[in-house]
C-alpha cells in the first residue's frame, strides 16, 4: 500500500528535574534532566508536495515561523539527508519516497494545542512528529532509536518528544535513557501564562545571577542575601526524584521537583511567583516552572483534585488559561496513514 498522508500526534513535554552545570565553551550548557510527556499534544500531518512547506493552526500559530526557521522543516531535511547518507535516496526501504535526487517535498501541516514558547517543547515536539510522520510517508523503516539519533541532531528536546515516556536526558538533553521506573499515572494541572519567556535569556539570566553568586561568595556573603544563585557545578541526577518515581508516590515526586531554570524566570517573569504560590495553597503535592518557562506545572493527588486544582487557579486570575493532563504519554505516534 502507498502511502499518501501520515498524521502523527505527538505530546508536550515537563521536567521533573532540570539540573543546569556551568556554561561550555560552544555556549551551551551541560544538563541532567527527568524528562516527562504528558497528554497535552499537537497533530502533525505530512503530504508530498512539490516543495517542503507548513502550515500552523490553534494555540499560537501567529507565532510558529513557517519558513526555513521552522524545526519541522529542519527535521525534514535531516531525515531526507540522513536516508541519502545510507545510499538509497528518500525513497526508503519501501520505496515510496521520491527517487535519489527528486526535489519533491512535502506540506506539513501543524495543527497546536501546546503553546508556543512555554517551556513545554512544543517546536520540538513537532519536528519528533515530522521526522516520525515523514519515516511512515516514505516508507524509510528507520526504527525508533535511529529516529532519535537523527532527532538529536535538530534540537535538545527532539529525541525526547520521539521517544515519550519518562527519561532521563544528558549532554544538551538529547542523550536519553529511559527511567526503569513501574507503570504509574499522575496528574498535572498546566497554568500558561499571559506571555512568553526566550530560552536564551532564561539560561543567560542564571548564568548572570550564578557571576553575582559567586562574586558574593568571594566577598564572605551569602549568595542568597543578594538576590544571587550559588556558583554552578556538575549536574547530577536526583535519587530522591528517581527513588519517587520508582515508588510511585505522588506526595514524594512533588517534594522531589526541581528546575536551576525556575529562579531566573521568576526573575524575568516576576507574576509566576504568584502563580506557584496559589497551587501550592490549593493544595498542590509540587509546583514548578516548566523548563525555560513561563508555564508552571503542578501535582495533583488524583483526577479529581486536578480538576478542583484547575478551577482554582483559573477563578483566582493567576494565570491565562489552565489545562489537565497526565503523565507519562507515548511519544510521537502515527495515528492516520492515508491510502489514496
Amino acid at each position: 500500500m502507498i502511502v499518501t498522508s501520515v498524521t502523527v500526534r505527538v505530546p508536550a513535554k515537563i521536567n521533573l528535574q532540570l539540573a543546569v552545570g556551568p556554561l561550555r565553551p560552544d555556549g551551551y550548557h551541560d544538563l541532567v534532566t527527568v524528562f516527562h510527556a504528558i497528554s497535552l499534544f499537537d497533530q502533525v500531518s505530512v503530504v508530498p508536495a512539490a516543495t517542503d512547506g507548513v502550515s500552523v493552526s490553534g494555540e499560537g500559530a501567529e507565532q510558529v515561523p513557517e519558513g526555513n526557521d521552522n524545526l519541522a522543516l529542519k527535521a525534514v531535511a535531516a531525515l531526507r539527508a540522513e536516508i541519502a547518507r545510507r545510499g538509497s535516496g528518500p525513497r526508503g526501504l519501501a520505496g515510496h519516497g521520491p527517487a535519489p535526487g527528486d526535489s519533491r517535498g512535502v506540506a506539513i501541516t501543524i495543527s497546536k494545542r501546546i503553546p508556543v514558547a512555554a517551556g513545554l517543547a512544543g517546536g520540538s515536539s513537532d519536528a519528533a512528529a515530522a521526522l516520525v510522520a515523514c519515516n511512515e510517508l516514505w516508507g524509510a523503516g528507520l526504527s525508533q532509536r535511529e529516529l532519535c539519533e537523527v532527532a538529536a541532531g535538530v534540537g535538545s528536546d527532539v529525541a525526547f518528544a520521539v521517544l515519550g515516556g519518562t527519561a532521563v536526558g544528558r549532554g544538551r538533553g538529547e542523550r536519553l535513557t529511559r527511567a526503569l521506573v513501574p507503570p504509574a499515572t499522575y496528574h498535572w494541572v498546566l497554568a500558561f501564562a499571559d506571555g512568553q519567556l526566550s530560552t536564551p535569556e532564561v539560561y543567560g539570566t542564571l548564568d548572570r545571577l550564578r557571576e553575582a553568586g559567586a562574586a558574593a561568595a568571594r566577598g564572605g556573603a551569602p549568595a542568597g542575601e543578594r538576590g544571587a544563585e550559588p556558583a554552578a557545578t556538575q549536574p547530577q541526577l536526583s535519587t530522591q526524584l528517581m527513588a519517587a518515581l520508582r515508588a510511585g508516590d505522588p506526595r514524594r515526586l512533588g517534594r522531589s521537583l526541581s528546575n536551576d531554570l525556575q529562579a531566573p524566570a521568576i526573575s524575568l517573569f516576576p507574576a509566576l511567583r504568584k502563580t506557584l504560590a496559589a497551587g501550592r495553597e490549593f493544595g498542590a503535592l509540587g509546583a514548578l516552572v516548566s523548563g525555560s518557562g513561563p508555564t508552571c506545572f503542578f501535582l495533583a493527588r488524583g483526577a479529581s483534585h486536578a480538576t478542583d486544582l484547575a478551577v482554582a487557579l483559573s477563578g483566582a486570575g493567576v494565570c491565562r488559561s489552565v489545562a489537565r493532563a497526565t503523565g507519562p504519554a507515548p511519544g510521537a505516534a502515527v495515528i492516520g496513514p492515508q491510502p489514496p
